[in-house]
């Protein structure tokens, strides 16, 4: 079922308020709504995930972050990852702009499929983690051969 509601309804009214007060937050904030790891964003590092054959993959940007500022933890089906990119105050330097997030994020992602939490590695390179988690035996797929002639 699908509502229209003319332009001097309360909902419509209520949907413009809420668009220009987000529009406002946005603007006031700056540098914070703009960044890739945004509010807008929720805060958190854009991901992708996809399946292969043996493996599910894991992949984050994180410009400018270095391992040791990693954390990552695998429960059941699901990958926590932590990352701590501390604020570096130069003495004598005034900011006119920063868009680039500094503080703790967490993020936490349910896998498509069961892993092997035994057999888990992690890349960074240039500003991208890779995640590769095994897939269980059982979470393979395979091939079922049929018998007959018909």
């Amino acid at each position: 079922m699908t509502f229209w509601y003319g332009s001097r309804h309360p909902v419509q009214q209520l949907r413009r308020e809420l668009d220009r007060l987000w529009s406002g937050f946005a603007e006031n904030v700056g540098h914070m709504a703009e960044g890739a790891w945004s509010l807008a964003g929720r805060g958190r590092p854009p991901v992708n995930i996809w399946e292969e054959d043996d493996a599910v993959r894991v992949e984050l940007e994180v410009p400018g972050v270095k391992a040791d500022q990693l954390e990552l933890s695998v429960t059941g089906q699901q990958l926590a990852i932590r990352i701590e990119r501390p604020s570096i105050e130069e003495p004598g330097v005034t900011y006119h702009r920063r868009e680039r997030p500094v503080g703790t994020f967490h993020r936490v992602v349910r896998l498509p499929v069961p892993v092997d939490t035994g057999r888990v590695e992690a890349e960074l390179r240039q500003g991208v983690l890779t995640i590769t988690l095994a897939k269980t035996e059982a979470a393979k797929a395979r091939r079922i051969y049929v018998s007959g002639s018909g």
